[in-house]
């Protein structure tokens, strides 16, 4: 028996067996978590980047995936409040409920925009109470996410803190040092106006220095009718609007439709990295600067 295990360990070395399994409801926090704990760390994604993160089929195997997780990491501001409590009920593992060890709301990282001030009720369509929930399609807000996730792992295996928080330091270094050249890409967006299917394009519009004047959806989450694709065809007229984004994943009816009828262009943009395919948060925005800056 001894003679097997010490075989088993020099296939296998503990280090190699050790570390944090990580879970995370969306493709770019995937990516993100992916970066900060490089080979110390597994991690798993929820959500497809071809699947709206508000609706995501609650899997079994999405439950055995958490049931086995060190860490969740999570978007938060009620994103995912429509499958994410099914499976982590039925998981039954205390390090990542609400309240555990594991349990990472990333919105606690960034700087939120959008964020309610008055009451808000089902006839405002699909609101968030805590703010609007896009914010890292905001490289800034990317790197406090980064930081912060180091800061958790470190905590929850301090053996490889450093590793975590050098990762992390690594991580702002690229992303800041790209954002320059993103802003450059994308500069003649400055004081322009653009259309949007949803209100997902708030804090790259507030990075950037466009203005979204009206979005296709008449409230967030609600489908539009004919008399609210009127008025959008009105606004894209009047405004000169050149430009239509709408991620991959919403219904694309109504957008080309639009884009028909005034000569806008549409760009139809990933609804996050590819993770399964290894693609990291700065070739994500990378594809997605590309993607705009050749439409506009």
């Amino acid at each position: 028996m001894r003679i097997l295990f010490a075989f088993f360990v020099l296939l296998f070395p503990l280090h190699a067996l050790a570390g944090l399994k990580v879970v995370a409801t969306v493709p770019d926090l995937a990516a993100i978590a992916k970066e900060v704990g490089g080979d110390k760390v597994t991690v798993s994604v929820m959500a497809l980047p071809t699947q709206d993160p508000h609706f995501v089929d609650a899997r079994p195997n999405l439950a055995l995936d958490l049931s086995r997780a060190d860490m969740l990491v999570l978007v938060g501001l009620d994103l995912e409040i429509g499958w994410l409590p099914t499976l982590l009920t039925g998981a039954r593992n205390p390090k990542v409920q609400v309240g555990g060890t594991g349990y990472v709301d990333a919105s606690q990282f960034a700087t939120l925009l959008e964020v309610p001030t008055q009451k808000i009720d089902r006839a405002m369509g699909d609101i968030h109470p805590g703010g609007n929930p896009h914010y890292l399609l905001d490289p800034k807000n990317a790197v406090r996410v980064a930081t912060g996730l180091g800061d958790r792992m470190a905590a929850l295996d301090p053996a490889n803190a450093a590793a975590y928080k050098a990762n992390a330091a690594a991580f702002a270094t690229a992303v800041d040092k790209a954002r320059a050249g993103w802003e450059s890409s994308l500069g003649k967006l400055r004081g322009k106006d653009i259309l949007t299917y949803h209100k997902s394009m708030v804090y790259l519009a507030t990075w950037l220095g466009f203005s979204v004047p009206a979005t296709i959806e008449p409230k967030p989450g609600i489908p539009p009718a004919p008399a609210h694709v009127v008025s959008v065809l009105q606004t894209v007229q009047q405004r000169s609007i050149k430009t239509i984004l709408q991620e991959e994943y919403y219904p694309a009816t109504t957008a080309e439709l639009v884009a028909s009828k005034t000569g806008a262009k549409l760009v139809r943009l990933a609804g996050g990295a590819d993770f399964a395919k290894g693609q990291t948060y700065k070739a994500r925005m990378d594809a997605l600067v590309k993607a705009i800056a050749e439409a506009s």
